[in-house]
């Protein structure tokens, strides 16, 4: 029952915050403004592709895919790094120099990019990593992936990413970031990673990268 509780309690706060983000896309047109996705194809070339590859499909483990991904997710970590709310002195370089306009741009062209599928490479791990994933750890109190993140990994817009495919070991290393305090923009994920010992979180991170 704790289980279903904690489903129910995700659900209901991604629908009140993608209400919340409708409602001020309305109240101010700009937000909803269409994107340039020739100068964000040009800002993203320049600025992101080098580490993030030139289609957003990072070849690079600890770098994350950005193909596809939710183009308001990608604004807000953006913002985040440039304000210093999510602290990494790399990305705060390059957010520093992008306008809001800029990171929109970046964000809705990169996310009209394919994602290209990743694998799992643990058997034993995998199978762990999917009980979690989806069905979580009741006797700890800790909430299914798929709660908010959905069974297939595809996550929910304006709210949580999508994970299906991202690279085990950027995954594995935020998961960590979140439990160890050191990455403190999403609260519940914090709470969620605190819970998780190292092989629960590579269980986790290996699944993610076979999601479809």
């Amino acid at each position: 029952m704790k289980l279903i509780a904690h489903l129910f309690l995700a659900a209901a706060l991604a629908a009140s915050a993608f209400s919340a983000f409708a409602e001020e896309a309305k109240a101010d047109p700009a937000k909803v403004a269409k994107p340039d996705l020739v100068k964000g194809e040009a800002a993203f070339t320049a600025v992101c592709a080098a580490c993030h590859g030139a289609d957003g499909n990072s070849g690079t483990p600890v770098n994350p895919k950005l193909a596809q991904q939710h183009p308001v997710y990608l604004v807000k970590q953006l913002q985040e790094f440039k304000s210093g709310k999510r602290n990494n002195a790399i990305m705060k370089g390059f957010a520093s120099a992008l306008s809001d306009e800029d990171m929109k741009n970046i964000a809705y062209w990169v996310s009209s990019k394919k994602a290209k599928p990743g694998f799992s490479k643990d058997k034993e791990l995998v199978a762990l990593g999917e009980r979690i994933y989806r069905g979580g750890i009741a006797d700890r109190q800790i909430a299914a992936c798929a709660g908010c993140h959905s069974p297939n990994g595809a996550g929910i817009p304006a709210q949580y990413p999508r994970l299906s495919g991202q690279h085990a070991d950027y995954t594995e290393a935020q998961l960590k970031t979140f439990r160890d305090g050191v990455r403190m923009n999403s609260l519940p994920m914090a709470q969620v990673a605190a819970k998780l010992n190292d092989r629960e979180i590579k269980a986790v991170a290996d699944y993610i990268a076979g999601l479809r």
